[in-house]
C-alpha cells in the first residue's frame, strides 16, 4: 500500500510538473497573461497536495525568490526610495551648511547649466519681500550724508577727480553733461520701444523669459501690455491716469542695438567695469517709484533721456542723527545722477510735460 501510494504521489508530481511545462508552452504560443497563467496551475498544483517544497525542486522554478510576498516586496521598494531621498538631502545638508564636498558657487552654476539659464538674470527663486530686505538690511556707516546738505551738478568732470570725490564715496552726484555725444534723446521714445519689443519679436519673448520686469504699484504685470496703449493714453492725452514702469535690458542683441544711442559714462573709473545689464525707466508726469532702499552693492549711474524727474533721498534710519533727513534733486534731460541706491532710500517722481525716460546701470 505504501509503495502504491508513493508511486500514485509520483505519478501525480510528474502530472503536475508536465502541466506546469505545457501551460508555460502554451501561454508564450498565445501571448496569455503569465499572472493569470500561473495563478491557475498554482492552484491546480495545491488541490493536487504539492507543497512550495515541491515546487522548489522543479529546475525551471528554482529562481523564484518563494520567501517574498507581495507585501514584503512592496516594502522593499519602499525601503529602497526612502534611502535614496534620505541620502539626497543628507548630501544637499552638507553642501549648503557646511559647503562641503563642492561650493555654493558651484553648485548654483551647475543648477543654472542644467536648466540652460544665466545665474545674472535669474530672479529669485523665492521672492523676498521689499519689508524684510528693509528689516535684515545691515546698519551703515554715515559719513557718506554727513554734513551734506545738498546735491551738487559738476560738468566736464574728469575720471580721476570723480573717482576721489564720489565714485565709491557714497555722495551722491549730478553730472551735467553726462550723455553728451549720445544720440540717444532724438531716438528713444515710447513708439520707439513699442517697435522695438513689438508684439512676435525676439526681444520681446527674451525680455519677457529672461529679463525683469517691475509696475510700481501700477496695473500692468508685463512690458507687453505697457506698448499696447495707445499713443493718447500713454501721454494721457485722454484723461487717463500717469503710469511709471522699469525693465531689464539682459537679451543681448537688444542690448547691443540700444547701445548704438549711448555709450559708457566718460567719468566712470578707468578701472571700473558696469553691469553687464542696463535698466530702462519709463513713465508719464504725475508718476513714479516709491520710497525704497535697493538690495544691490555697487554703485549706479541714472542718465536722464527725455523728460524730467525729481529725486528724494533719505539716509537710513541709524544716520538720522548725523545727516539731513531729506534732500531733492531734479534731474534735467542730458544729466546723469550717481547714486548708491544700496545706502540712499530714494524714490522718484516724473514732473513737466513729457514722458520720463532712464537708462541706468551698476559699476564696481
Amino acid at each position: 500500500m505504501e509503495r502504491k501510494t508513493n508511486k500514485s504521489k509520483s505519478g501525480e508530481e510528474t502530472e503536475v510538473k508536465s502541466s506546469i511545462l505545457t501551460s508555460s508552452k502554451y501561454q508564450s504560443s498565445v501571448d496569455l497573461d503569465m499572472e493569470k497563467e500561473f495563478k491557475q496551475i498554482y492552484e491546480q498544483a495545491k488541490r493536487l497536495g504539492l507543497t512550495v517544497k515541491d515546487f522548489k525542486t522543479i529546475s525551471v522554478l528554482q529562481k523564484i525568490d518563494w520567501d517574498v510576498s507581495p507585501c514584503k516586496l512592496f516594502l522593499q521598494i519602499v525601503l529602497a526610495v526612502l534611502s535614496v531621498v534620505l541620502v539626497v538631502q543628507c548630501s544637499l545638508v552638507f553642501t549648503v551648511l557646511l559647503d562641503w564636498p563642492i561650493s555654493h558657487e558651484t553648485l548654483a552654476q551647475a543648477w543654472f547649466n542644467i536648466y540652460q539659464s544665466d545665474a545674472e538674470f535669474e530672479q529669485c527663486v523665492v521672492y523676498m519681500p521689499e519689508t524684510l530686505h528693509t528689516l535684515f538690511r545691515p546698519p551703515v556707516e554715515c559719513s557718506f550724508c554727513k554734513g551734506l546738505k545738498e546735491v551738487q551738478t559738476v560738468n566736464n568732470i574728469n575720471q580721476e577727480e570723480f573717482e576721489r570725490l564720489y565714485a565709491y564715496s557714497g555722495v551722491p552726484v549730478v553730472i551735467g553733461d553726462g550723455t553728451v555725444n549720445w544720440t540717444a534723446p532724438k531716438h528713444f521714445s515710447f513708439e520707439f520701444f513699442r517697435n522695438l519689443y513689438r508684439p512676435g519679436s525676439q526681444a520681446l519673448e527674451n525680455q519677457q523669459r529672461k529679463c525683469q520686469f517691475f509696475p510700481y504699484k501700477s496695473n500692468f504685470t508685463r512690458l507687453e501690455e505697457v506698448l499696447e496703449m495707445s499713443d493718447d493714453r500713454a501721454h494721457m492725452r485722454d484723461g487717463s491716469t500717469p503710469w511709471y514702469i522699469g525693465w531689464s535690458n539682459c537679451d543681448f542683441k537688444t542690448a547691443n542695438l540700444l547701445r548704438q544711442h549711448y555709450q559708457r559714462p566718460y567719468f566712470l573709473p578707468r578701472l571700473s567695469e558696469s553691469s553687464k545689464t542696463d535698466w530702462m525707466f519709463m513713465g508719464s508726469p504725475g508718476y513714479g517709484a516709491h520710497l525704497h532702499i535697493d538690495n544691490v552693492e555697487k554703485p549706479s549711474w541714472q542718465a536722464q533721456i527725455t523728460g524730467t524727474k525729481r529725486w528724494t533721498l533719505e539716509p537710513p534710519p541709524e544716520c538720522y542723527d548725523v545727516c539731513e533727513n531729506r534732500l531733492h534733486v531734479t534731474v534735467h534731460p542730458g544729466q546723469i545722477i550717481v547714486l548708491d541706491t544700496n545706502i540712499w532710500y530714494h524714490s522718484t517722481l516724473n514732473v513737466g510735460n513729457d514722458i520720463s525716460i532712464t537708462i541706468g546701470s551698476e559699476y564696481d
